[in-house]
């Protein structure tokens, strides 16, 4: 299926609005923008294509990503899954997947998965891996992984190459990240986790942080400047905290 309308100069980029193209998918034929759209408890989408059906690392990322469903939904995210496949194949691998998981294979999977037959969205989307080839010298999609934000634009892009599998609970803690730096003029350093004390956003005065934020501290540092500030989590990461916890494996 040929991308009509999509320009092939469009590479995935932070703030990068996503083009709108047709998708066939195992839950009918749509636009993807109308996917965006689609659900408004969920605005969040999160975009993740894989290599090939029937293979060992999609089949426990599948898994993964389905037996997470409520932790997604938790923080208003939605996925939707893109393989080099027919739409058959995916429902016939869906099946595969369910049982991995210990669950019976007569249950859905709890996202679609775009059918790419012919690689144009991966190749238009910049998915497409040039060292991992399929039997006909092919290249294969890697394993991208892309938060869409409520406006339709990147927020977060993850590439992985073929061979290897996603941490879903990195993407869980990237989320809850997310949500602090965009909602709360906070910023979180290395390794953070929820419930861990989060650092002021350059934007923000010190004056305001220390009406605005519980127990403020300034680094003191050889440059003399007041730049690093560490402060309480809010209450709302001690929600984040119980679900990240709940989602280890």
């Amino acid at each position: 299926m040929a991308v009509a309308g999509a320009s092939a100069t469009w590479a995935i980029r932070l703030g990068a609005q996503m083009p709108d193209f047709p998708i066939v998918t195992t839950i009918g034929e749509m636009q993807f923008h109308q996917y965006l759209v689609s659900d408004e408890t969920r605005p969040i989408t999160i975009l993740i294509s894989h290599p090939h059906d029937f293979t060992p690392v999609c089949t426990t990322e599948l898994g993964r990503c389905h037996s997470l469903e409520e932790e997604f939904s938790r923080r208003g995210v939605k996925l939707i899954g893109l393989s080099c496949d027919s739409v058959e194949d995916h429902r016939a691998w869906s099946r595969d997947i369910l049982a991995n998981q210990g669950e019976s294979e007569q249950n859905a999977l709890s996202f679609p998965i775009i059918a790419d037959l012919d690689r144009s969205i991966a190749t238009m989307l910049g998915m497409l891996d040039p060292e991992e080839l399929d039997s006909s010298g092919l290249a294969l999609p890697a394993r991208a992984l892309v938060v869409i934000g409520p406006d339709k634009r990147v927020k977060l892009s993850i590439l992985y190459p073929a061979t290897t599998g996603r941490n879903f609970v990195e993407v869980l803690r990237v989320l809850d990240s997310m949500r602090l730096t965009t909602d709360l003029k906070l910023a979180t350093p290395v390794d953070w986790r929820p419930g861990d004390r989060c650092v002021v956003a350059p934007q923000v005065s010190t004056e305001d942080a220390r009406k605005s934020y519980q127990n403020l501290e300034v680094k003191s540092l050889p440059s003399g400047r007041g730049y690093l500030r560490y402060v309480d989590p809010p209450d709302t990461t001690a929600v984040a905290a119980g679900s990240a916890a709940s989602a280890a494996p």
